[in-house]
């Protein structure tokens, strides 16, 4: 027959058996959680097995590895490599000189964007080709990202980060933001609007990252525009409702759809 003292000793043990494996647990949350911050940080990468691991995607690409569900940013898949265009790029058409704007019409608010013509040309033509064609009409804003890194991801006529225009473009104005640091990062401050890419240099498409808040990444994103307040505003209203499931990686909770773009002369 067991003691009273006995008892007690026994539920003492296992209530510190208990405590330990809460702890534990704990650990690995953290680690958990620095491990996504930190790949996050340094991968913003384009299509399908890029997108369900940390990639920020384009379609025109294919990869080994690509890991499904809802806890995919934990497991990073194979980099991937782009594929054959299966169309040319658009001839360049853009006055250099000229400023021009994307003015996004979204269902949750619209979102200008000044571009940098002179500096990003052949960006900002892709962009005004596909726009005049309607190519970002019905669209959605498939990716938003709360920890490690701080954007909502749009531009895939698929909405799940594999779709694409069918062909690449250059990488340009890599040094618009200084320095890289130690650590192989520039910041990307608010409102920048940059392109998504497959982690391989000249390889971005028609997808297209907006910055809500100052992110760490390395300077492989052509930056090649800005957002006026009121977009900003209405992309941090997007974060703050978060990510579907839980999570700091995923589709938005608040639904975007790109109603219409444009790209006028400014």
């Amino acid at each position: 027959m067991v003691s009273s003292d006995q008892r007690r000793r026994q539920l003492a043990r296992e209530k510190f058996e208990r405590q330990q494996q809460r702890r534990a647990q704990s650990r690995k949350r953290k680690q958990r959680n620095t491990v996504i911050a930190a790949t996050l940080a340094v991968v913003l990468a384009a299509g399908a097995a890029a997108y369900a691991s940390v990639g920020l995607s384009d379609g025109d690409t294919k990869a080994d590895g690509q890991t499904a569900g809802d806890d995919s940013t934990t497991s990073p898949s194979a980099s991937p490599t782009p594929s054959e265009a299966k169309s040319p790029e658009p001839a360049l058409s853009i006055d250099k000189t000229a400023k021009y704007s994307m003015d996004l019409t979204t269902n949750q608010g619209d979102i200008k964007i000044a571009m940098d013509a002179a500096k990003t040309p052949r960006t900002v033509n892709s962009f005004k080709a596909l726009a005049d064609k309607g190519f970002f009409n019905g669209t959605k804003c498939h990716r938003l990202t709360t920890q490690g890194i701080f954007v909502l991801q749009c531009g895939d006529p698929k909405g799940d980060g594999t779709g694409g225009p069918g062909y690449t473009i250059p990488d340009e104005n890599l040094t618009a933001l200084g320095k890289a640091a130690a650590d192989g990062s520039v910041t990307y401050p608010a409102g920048t609007v940059a392109m998504a890419n497959t982690g391989q240099p000249n390889s971005g498409g028609s997808q297209f990252f907006l910055v809500y808040k100052a992110t760490k990444l390395p300077p492989t994103y052509t930056p090649f525009g800005k957002m006026d307040a009121a977009g900003l505003k209405a992309v941090e209203k997007v974060a703050k409702a978060g990510v579907t499931g839980g999570g700091g990686d995923g589709a938005p909770k608040t639904a975007v759809t790109i109603e219409k773009a444009a790209v006028p002369k400014a």
